[in-house]
C-alpha cells in the first residue's frame, strides 16, 4: 500500500513538472570527461525558437550528465547554464502584444525537482527583448544565471499587455 501511495505521488510531481514550454532543438555536444565506469559529462547546446515572438532564437548551453542515470532520467544536471538569444530573421509579433515580463521556456533538469528555465521581460524604454535564465529547485533556487538581450528596430514597437 505505501508503495502505491510513493509511487502516485511521483506520478503526480512528474505531471506537475510538465515538458518545455517550447521544444528545444539540439545544435550540438561536447564530451568533458569519459569514465570507463560511471558518468559521461557532456555540455549540450540546444536552440530555443521564441514561441511568441519571429525572428529570434535562443542557444542555451549547460552541462548534461549521461551514463545510465543520465539516460534514464535519475542524473541531476548541474544549475549552470548560458544563453545567447539573436535576430535570425525578420521579427514579428503574430501573437499579438506580449507580456512584460513571461516564462518562454522550462524543461526539467532533474527526476522530480529541478527545472531550467528561460524568461523573457520587454525594456520598452529601450525597444529590446531581454532574456534570462536561471534554474529552480523546489526547496532552494539557485543564484547561476545568465542574461542576453534582442533590439528591436525602433520601426518595429513591441506590443505589450496592458
Amino acid at each position: 500500500m505505501r508503495a502505491k501511495a510513493v509511487a502516485a505521488l511521483a506520478a503526480a510531481l512528474l505531471w506537475s513538472t510538465g515538458s518545455a514550454l517550447a521544444a528545444g532543438e539540439k545544435i550540438g555536444s561536447v564530451d568533458t570527461a569519459f569514465q570507463w565506469i560511471g558518468r559521461d559529462h557532456d555540455i549540450i547546446v540546444e536552440a530555443y525558437d521564441d514561441p511568441q515572438v519571429t525572428g529570434v532564437t535562443c542557444y542555451v548551453s549547460r552541462a548534461r550528465i549521461g551514463g545510465i542515470k543520465g539516460t534514464l532520467g535519475l542524473a541531476e544536471d548541474r544549475a549552470e547554464a548560458s544563453i545567447a538569444c539573436r535576430q535570425v530573421g525578420a521579427i514579428g509579433f503574430p501573437q499579438g502584444a506580449l507580456k512584460k515580463q513571461d516564462e518562454v521556456f522550462s524543461e526539467r533538469m532533474s527526476l522530480l525537482f529541478k527545472r531550467l528555465r528561460v524568461v523573457r521581460m520587454v525594456d520598452v524604454q529601450r525597444n529590446t527583448l531581454v532574456y534570462l535564465t536561471y534554474s529552480d529547485k523546489l526547496i532552494d533556487g539557485s543564484p547561476q544565471n545568465a542574461v542576453t538581450a534582442v533590439p528591436v528596430a525602433a520601426e518595429t514597437p513591441i506590443p505589450l499587455k496592458k
